[in-house]
């Protein structure tokens, strides 16, 4: 059984979407396994009208169970409702009442969690009236959690994080990025610090490249209204993939503490090169989806206007200025309508110096590179190519693979991202979440690249669904020799 932890939970947004599918079914999985007994308790807010009873019944659709469920009609007796206007500082005395009165009746020594499912605008003034009111004056420990975006620029992240540090410490405040809760994005660490064999060709002398590709099938669907003033950029470049590439990138961390891995992916991203108006031209490319066979163009999406220049795939090649990493590019990707939904981190070794198997009289291909690919989703598992020998006579070589999958079993036992989150915010541990640091360095190299394309024009669209985004991602790999190593039709 977990250890329990006790505490209060406020979800501003309640009652949206994020909180029905995912927020409430990972806390009803946390309360099975134990972490969550019987000193919890929750309050929803937004602005619709509901009786607790109301929002009870929409807590147990969400979790898809019936009332004779004695287990979760138990978890669903500690959620309660509370109609909230968040601009108006009157409703937050209200609320700071109801939660003195569920903090007595389930013992909950003070501790609370104020999760922020809202739009950014309101972060500020939610952390104010929070602490204006006395709703952090519980004498327990209080957490904010944050949903992106953070901003959308350096200056709108640095004026967000200044509001938010009037009210919460920064060990308080736990921004959010599901990615980071997904297995194998944790496993990264495991492989590269738990196995010397791994963590002693980890760098420049012996890593060709680093690719990171997170593929999306689908279009914008309904988020187009939010997405039109993103763009892949900022939706996916600044946060999610910056995040995974401060994993591969960082030093060993004195400690597997919160405190020092995330020092590690600071220095990690202070060492990233900031580009120029040349070379974030030359290194990064964009590109919107055209219509396919029954694919509406992304311009003749819902809500997007007809001339939007927004971009629905990104690629790009970091660099690294420090020690470990100077001349070896990493190169990532991302977008939507591409040929599948995946996630996946391929890390292309060099190849041996001089290749003793190539003579001519042997018509023997060349070697391939090794390459060690990292399953995020859907499937997630590692494989590690390397070089054998061919059976029967002579000496001709050919690629094999080492793999190992995560089998249906244990995929099923895998904590959702959400379900670890929740969860590591109640043990007051950060290392899953991202740092003021890390996201400030994101957005500055982020920024120069977005100021560099709102001076130019993109020929849009370039790049039909079921591919892997426009010719102009191929060839900005194609030009330092090299190829991505996941590509369609190889």
């Amino acid at each position: 059984m977990a250890t329990e932890r006790t505490s209060l939970f406020i979800f501003f947004g309640g009652t949206g979407d994020l909180a029905y599918r995912k927020l409430y079914p990972s806390m009803f999985n946390l309360y099975k396994k134990g972490t969550l007994r019987e000193h919890f308790a929750v309050i929803g807010t937004s602005r619709n009208k509901l009786t607790d009873q109301g929002f009870q019944d929409e807590v147990r659709k969400s979790l898809g169970t019936a009332k004779s469920d004695k287990e979760a009609e138990k978890f669903i007796s500690h959620f309660f409702y509370e109609a909230h206007d968040v601009t108006d500082k009157e409703h937050y005395s209200v609320l700071r009442d109801r939660a003195d009165e569920l903090d007595k009746q389930f013992k909950l020594q003070g501790n609370r969690i104020f999760y922020l499912s809202l739009a950014p605008s309101f972060f500020g003034t939610v952390a104010g009236y929070l602490k204006e009111t006395g709703l952090t004056d519980s004498k327990g420990t209080d957490r904010l959690i944050i949903e992106k975006p953070f901003g959308r620029d350096f200056d709108s992240a640095k004026q967000l994080n200044d509001a938010l540090s009037k009210s919460f410490e920064e060990n308080q405040i736990f921004r959010i990025d599901h990615y980071l809760g997904k297995e194998m994005i944790q496993n990264i660490e495991a492989v590269r610090f738990g196995n010397t064999l791994v963590e002693s060709l980890w760098n420049n002398r012996y890593i060709d490249n680093i690719q990171v590709t997170l593929s999306e099938k689908l279009g914008v669907e309904e988020r187009a209204s939010y997405y039109d003033n993103s763009g892949a950029l900022r939706d996916m470049v600044q946060n999610h993939i910056m995040q995974i590439v401060s994993l591969l990138a960082m030093e060993q961390p004195v400690s597997f503490t919160d405190v020092d891995i995330r020092a590690e992916k600071v220095k990690a991203l202070r060492s990233l090169r900031v580009y120029n108006v040349a070379d974030a031209s030359t290194n990064f490319v964009r590109g919107q989806y055209g219509a396919g066979d029954s694919q509406r163009a992304y311009r003749d999406e819902d809500n997007v206007p007809h001339d939007s220049t927004n971009e629905t795939f990104v690629a790009g090649k970091l660099l690294f200025d420090n020690y470990r990493w100077s001349g070896t590019p990493f190169y990532i990707r991302t977008g939507k309508m591409l040929a599948d939904k995946f996630t996946r981190v391929d890390v292309v070794f060099k190849k041996p110096l001089i290749d003793i198997f190539s003579f001519p009289q042997n018509h023997n291909a060349p070697l391939e590179a090794n390459v060690l690919t990292m399953f995020i989703e859907p499937k997630a598992g590692f494989s590690l190519r390397l070089n054998a020998k061919t059976n029967g006579q002579g000496f001709q070589t050919m690629p094999i693979n080492l793999d190992y999958f995560v089998d249906d079993k244990d995929s099923k036992d895998t904590p959702e991202p959400y379900e670890r989150l929740l969860h590591d915010t109640l043990k007051g541990d950060g290392t899953n979440f991202a740092s003021w640091s890390e996201v400030s360095y994101a957005w500055r190299f982020v920024d120069q690249i977005r100021k560099v394309w709102d001076l130019q024009q993109p020929e849009f669209p370039n790049y039909t669904p079921g591919s892997m985004g426009p010719a102009a991602a191929d060839e900005l790999i194609q030009r330092d020799h090299r190829q991505w190593f996941y590509r369609l039709n190889k």
